[in-house]
Parts: C-alpha cells; sequence; structure tokens
C-alpha cells in the first residue's frame, strides 16, 4: 500500500535524500520517487530517526528537486516474484528481466530479507559436489551446504574459473534436481557479454537463473542482489527441492558499494574505510547457505573476491575467512608460468572436505591421497627456493624427484583446459600417476592397503 506523497525534502547528498516530517518510515521500507518531469524512481530506507527518513535512490539523484519530488513511501520491504520460471532468465540486480523475455506471472512474492536459519534445524554438509576442477575436487572439496569463497586478484581468470564451475557442477547421486544461481556485481559490459554467452553455448543456461549488475548501475542495487540471488535459491531449495549452487562475483565490488554508501551517510568509517558492521552484514549473505532437516534441498555458496592489492589481511577477505568454510586462493605466480586454473592449493582450505569424502561418497582413499600430495608438493616447493640459492647439482637424488613432483603437479595436476570436466576418479587416478614417480617408502600418508589396491608402484 502506498503511503501519502512527501515534498518536505531538506536535502539531496550524491545518492541520498533526506526527508523530514516521517513519523512512520521503516528500515529497508520500499519507496517510490517522482521527478519533477514525471520521471519514476525507486529508492529503500536506509535509516529513520526523529521524524528524518534516509532514502537511497537506485540510480541517478539528477533532475531531482528538494521542492518539486515527491516521495512516496510503500509500507512494504523490497520482494520479489519467485517461481520455477525463474531458470533459464536473465535479471538485473533488482529482479527485473533484462534478457527480453517476459515478466515472471507468479503470484508468490517474497522478501529478499530471507529468514535466518535456526541452528537447531540445520542440517550437517555431508554430500560431495563435483565442479571437475581437480585441485577443488581433490584438495578442497566443496561440500553440500559449504561456503567456500574463492579468493583472487585483479587480472586472475576467476570470471572463466566461476562459469566453468558454473556449467560443470554436479551432484554425484542420480534422480536429484540441481540448479545454479548466479550473482555478479560491479562488472563491466565485457565480462557480462562474456558470461552469458558462456551460459547460452554450453547450455548451462537452462538450469541456472542469472542477476546481473554492471559497473555503470546503481551501487545500490549492488548492495541488493545478492540477497535477491539468494532469495530466488531459498526458493528453489525449499520449495522446490532443488540442490543451488550460488555463485556471487565479485564481494570486493559489494563491499565497496557498501563502503560509498556508508560515507555518503556520514558515518565513522572503520578499518580501511570500510563500515564497522561490514562483518554482520556480510554474515547476512554467507550464512544463508546450508540445509534444513526435513527439507530435500540445500543452498552452497561460491563467492568470488579480488584481494585489494594481493593483501590477503585486507578487510574484506579477511572478514569473509572468519564467516566462511575456508577459502580457494587463486596464484599469480602460476598464472605467469600459463596454468589455468591458477589454484595455490597450500594456502587453500576447505573446513568441511571430510565430512563430504570417504567411503560411499567419493572414494576411501580420498583423504590419504589429498595428504600426500599436499605433502610432497610442498616438499617440492621448499626445494625449489633452496635450489635458487645453493643450485640444483647441490641436492641430493630424493630431493630432484621432489622438485620434479613439484613441476609435474602444478602442469598435469593443477593444470586443465577450459573445457576439461575431470570425475573424482579422474582426480585420483592423476594423483597416483604423479606420486609414484616417488618412491613407494616414502609414501607415509597413505595406508598400505590403498597403495596396494590403487597404486602403480611395481
Amino acid at each position: 500500500m502506498v503511503k501519502v506523497g512527501y515534498k518536505n525534502i531538506s536535502e539531496i547528498s550524491g545518492p541520498l535524500i533526506f526527508v523530514e516530517g516521517i513519523s512512520d518510515a521503516g528500515y529497508n521500507e520500499m519507496v517510490t520517487i517522482e521527478t519533477p518531469s514525471g520521471e519514476i524512481k525507486s529508492g529503500q530506507v536506509l535509516d529513520t530517526r526523529n521524524g528524518l527518513a534516509i532514502v537511497q535512490v537506485f540510480g541517478s539523484t539528477s533532475g531531482l528537486d528538494s521542492n518539486n519530488t515527491t516521495v512516496r513511501f510503500r509500507g512494504e520491504t523490497a520482494r520479489i516474484k519467485v517461481s520455477d520460471e525463474v531458470l533459464g532468465r536473465i535479471f538485473n540486480g533488482l529482479g527485473e528481466p533484462i534478457d527480453n523475455g517476459p515478466q515472471l506471472l507468479s503470484k508468490e512474492s517474497v522478501e529478499i530479507v530471507g529468514d535466518a536459519i535456526n541452528p537447531y534445524s540445520r542440517e550437517e554438509p555431508s554430500e560431495f559436489i563435483q565442479t571437475g576442477i581437480s585441485t577443488i575436487d581433490g584438495m578442497n572439496t566443496l561440500v553440500r551446504g559449504q561456503k567456500l569463497p574463492i579468493f583472487s586478484g585483479s587480472g586472475l581468470p576467476h570470471n572463466v574459473l566461476a562459469s566453468q564451475i558454473a556449467r560443470q557442477a554436479k551432484t554425484l547421486k542420480t534422480g536429484e534436481s540441481f540448479a545454479v544461481v548466479f550473482g555478479a556485481m560491479g562488472i563491466t559490459s565485457e565480462e557480462a557479454n562474456f558470461f552469458m554467452n558462456e551460459f547460452r553455448k554450453t547450455g548451462a543456461l537452462s538450469r541456472a537463473a542469472i542477476f546481473m549488475n554492471l559497473s555503470s548501475d546503481p551501487s545500490m542495487e549492488r548492495i541488493i542482489l545478492p540477497r535477491v540471488a539468494l532469495t530466488t535459491a531459498e526458493y528453489l531449495a525449499y520449495e522446490r527441492e532443488y540442490h543451488v549452487l550460488v555463485i556471487l562475483t565479485d564481494m570486493t565490488n559489494y563491499c565497496e558499494s557498501l563502503r560509498e554508501i556508508s560515507s555518503a551517510r556520514e558515518e565513522v568509517p572503520g578499518r580501511r574505510g570500510y563500515p564497522g558492521y561490514m562483518y554482520t552484514d556480510l554474515s547476512t549473505i554467507y550464512e544463508r547457505a546450508g540445509k534444513i532437516r526435513g527439507r530435500n534441498g540445500s543452498i552452497t555458496q561460491l563467492p568470488i573476491l579480488t584481494m585489494p592489492g594481493d593483501d590477503i589481511t585486507n578487510p574484506i577477505p579477511d572478514l569473509t575467512g572468519y564467516i566462511t568454510e575456508g577459502q580457494i586462493v587463486m596464484s599469480r605466480e602460476l598464472q605467469r608460468k600459463g596454468v589455468y586454473p591458477p589454484v595455490d592449493v597450500l594456502p587453500s582450505l576447505s573446513r568441511l572436505m571430510n565430512q563430504g569424502i570417504g567411503k560411499g561418497r567419493t572414494r576411501e582413499d580420498h583423504r590419504g591421497v589429498a595428504d600426500q600430495l599436499y605433502s610432497a608438493y610442498a616438499t617440492g616447493k621448499d626445494l625449489r627456493s633452496l635450489s635458487a640459492i645453493v643450485g640444483e647439482e647441490s641436492l641430493s637424488s630424493s630431493d630432484k624427484s621432489y622438485l620434479k613432483f613439484a613441476d609435474n603437479f602444478e602442469n598435469k595436476y593443477v593444470a586443465q583446459k577450459l573445457d576439461e570436466d575431470r570425475t573424482i576418479e579422474d582426480t585420483l587416478e592423476i594423483s597416483y600417476d604423479l606420486l609414484s614417480e616417488l618412491p613407494e617408502t616414502e609414501m607415509k600418508r597413505l595406508k598400505k592397503d590403498f597403495i596396494q589396491k590403487y597404486g602403480k608402484w611395481k
């Protein structure tokens, strides 16, 4: 229900307008703004106190006049329509179709804020999701219901990796409905065209709902987009029993918009200018992943962020790491070597990996193989640094075998083609091929039974 219009605007500051004499405006309430020329814009209440409502305008505030602009408060928070028809469609950050298709005809609409999952009702993540990427499936396994971010840097191919995961990700159980919700924030037109072309030409669009916000679009839309995407995912997961993978890129652009709006509100800045409540704000996004007892669907999150200056201690990756269950770290060094995807497995981690692997899920030797690969690659990298100082000639034959292993690991295990979709069996097979180059006596993290059953030592 739209309330009476107000014209008592005291100030227009950047994307914000300040409306006085408002006694009943609600936090996050949606607003309709009519310019003097008759143009209709939308907005949202960011704050309300002492009769003053601070409204964030979705779009430019040019053309607004403090005397002749009319503001109407709708009496409801942001809502979107939801139905099965969202799959195969492309929307903007507000959930409006931008693919020249029809509007959603569903009568069902839900608030984008979403309800927090009761901790008691949460079911422990336990099922394996196969992405087809060996560095993820084999050593940093993604588990259904998990939130596992990708820490990248400017210029690294995280968008290419995101599109590859989106089209390849699957569950191993037959008969389960699987869907992808893809949300892109603050991307360029070139990146948007890349994503749309990738989804269309590979056929992945048929099981995906895509939400896009361009760098030229309003910053407030970037704040709303992940919530719109997750609300859609919650409907598909908990009402339609889909297992949904949510990919959000780039969370750094989201946080920059959060800082921009905080500055416009003249709030006291926190670390590096970001608002002090950024941790809480990010948690309202990340914590919407999970499984609920008694519901067949699930939501798994794969947020992507570019670390400013490749600094993993920056507030964005730092706070994200506190909330989520691990991280996949992309390496500029591997990219310079021509390795794709340039995932550095040593600083990467999946805290829920053990719950999604093993007998009945992947294979009984999975944990031991991953541990052995970590150990051998770490040893090889240490020896690579040492050989740069003392020379490779000074190394023992055993050391040289580890040095060779590190090179082969990067070129054969980490490196994949853009369209290469490896099964978990393929990944484990490659693992044994690489480990067989080392003496069998060095396999201290693999059980002898597994070595005899799967190993390639003579």
